[in-house]
């Protein structure tokens, strides 16, 4: 028993490190000055270094040696450490700062070359970035696929393979359902100035409605929408266009479904392996639920367009009915974050294909605009207009986030599988919504899954609050029966 507190206190002060680190991040891309970056740098490869001498110290070996757990917690904790020191031993401490150096100035000359639309800009650092992932990916696997070791940090239990293999069975489905919907009549968009302040309002005042804590958060602005923190510091971002307020509030929900799940999680694990999203999947299901199933459906849609017309005046829409169909269109784009769920995952596949295919080798960076234009054109039908609508859009490769994207598909999954249990529990669920109130929906996430934190491992964590084995079937039924009926197909 001393060996598993010894192994804990040791655990709660490098989490408490880590926490740090992680409001570094944070700092950098809301308030921290912009000729900051190169000192920011060399910070962030110190504080990496300490993180990582503490995450490999031969202490911790003896400690998990000789630990038993008395209680489940104990034995999740165990596990969750023994996978963490299994892997960071593996990688070099010259590895782990040198990326942690590299990640804010990639960061920020991908910023440069998307605001100047200028790839050969970025491609320096995104050869640096590529190099040195595929460095740790191959020390993690040891022999092994280093992009499978590398998707294994974001979703433990699963590899490239099994990940084709669902998107394989997913995309006939979202294609035909797609063409299908683009061949109807597309609703009208909403149209109209909407003033930066009353966009934060009102996005203040949905992350509190869909149960967000802002005594231990807050939302910042960002180039591209994040959250960062957990337990009692959990911060989000968002991003403001003053012609598309969906885009700002959205972002917000998106982004509050993160941040509700950490803050959820129960207090006794604060601090410790499994305080925190037992996945980035799991993450991402909380995230698509309030964001879409819950967000952008008919009943939350009606209180969003009174509350809209009190913050803005009166809207180019004439009713809720044309809201939501408007909430919900299914366009010609090209931007992940702000597309429809029908397309969203086909987004996602194109980027998991070349990020497999940049890891391995297969596709050199020079290549990366051609081949994301080529594959963008074959799988949507028209060409990428410029960088920042293509291949600089998003940020996770700049930052090294191999690995992260099919997390996305994987979240929409389990969305899916959550959303159909939480029907079935809460048949009364619309006239909550159309209250705006998405409290009980919260209080059930809460109950189900957030307050167990990464107790169990990611599958299971699913298959405990929705009682059914995680599958691709409830959202892609749930796709086709929603937008069949907006399309009227």
């Amino acid at each position: 028993m001393n060996a598993y507190l010894d192994l804990m206190g040791f655990a709660r002060q490098t989490e408490a490190l880590a926490q740090i680190s992680g409001r570094l991040g944070w700092d950098q891309q809301t308030v921290m000055p912009r000729g900051s970056n190169a000192q920011r740098s060399e910070e962030m490869a110190a504080i990496e270094e300490v993180l990582h001498a503490r995450r490999t110290d031969p202490r911790l070996g003896e400690w998990l040696e000789a630990a038993e757990a008395p209680d489940e917690t104990a034995a999740a904790n165990l596990r969750e450490l023994r996978r963490a020191y299994a892997r960071n031993t593996k990688v070099p401490a010259r590895l782990a700062a040198e990326l942690a150096r590299i990640t804010p100035l990639a960061q920020s000359a991908w910023e440069e070359a998307r605001a100047a639309g200028h790839v050969p800009d970025f491609l320096p650092w995104l050869k640096q970035m590529i190099a040195l992932r595929r460095e740790e990916g191959q020390a993690i696997a040891a022999g092994g696929d280093p992009y499978d070791a590398l998707m294994a940090d974001y979703e433990p239990e699963t590899d490239s393979a099994a990940v084709a293999d669902t998107f394989a069975r997913m995309r006939p489905r979202l294609v035909a359902l797609r063409d299908a919907i683009l061949g109807a009549d597309t609703p009208p968009a909403l149209t109209g100035h909407f003033p930066r302040d009353g966009q934060m309002r009102l996005s203040r005042d949905l992350a509190q409605r869909f149960g967000y804590d802002l005594t231990r958060g807050r939302i910042d602005l960002a180039v591209h929408p994040f959250s960062s923190g957990s337990g009692q510091d959990v911060r989000i971002t968002t991003r403001v266009a003053e012609d598309d307020p969906f885009n700002c509030l959205y972002s917000t929900l998106h982004e509050v479904g993160h941040g509700a799940y950490e803050q959820g999680v129960d207090a006794a694990h604060l601090l410790t392996p499994i305080g925190c999203g037992a996945s980035m999947g799991v993450h991402e299901s909380q995230s698509r639920i309030y964001e879409n199933q819950i967000g952008r459906s008919r009943a939350f849609c009606h209180w969003l367009y009174s509350a809209m017309v009190q913050e803005f005046g009166p809207l180019s829409l004439p009713d809720a009915d044309s809201f939501y169909a408007s909430a919900n269109r299914v366009t010609r784009g090209y931007i992940r974050t702000e597309t429809d769920e029908v397309q969203y995952n086909l987004h996602i596949m194109l980027r998991f294909d070349l990020e497999r295919a940049l890891i391995s080798g297969s596709l050199a960076p020079e290549d990366l605009e051609e081949a994301w234009n080529t594959r963008f054109e074959a799988d949507f039908g028209y060409p990428v207009d410029k960088p920042a609508n293509g291949v600089l859009q998003d940020v996770h490769w700049a930052v090294g986030l191999f690995g992260y994207f099919p997390t996305y598909a994987l979240g929409n999954l389990y969305a899916g599988c959550l959303y159909q249990a939480l029907r079935r529990d809460l048949p009364d669920l619309d006239t909550h919504l159309g209250a705006g109130n998405p409290g009980p929906a919260t209080e059930w996430l809460r109950e189900r899954l957030h307050c167990f934190g990464a107790l169990r491992a990611p599958r299971a964590t699913i298959r405990a609050a929705c009682g059914t084995e995680p599958s691709a079937e409830p959202l892609l039924d749930y796709l086709e029966a929603k937008f069949r009926a907006l399309y009227r197909l």
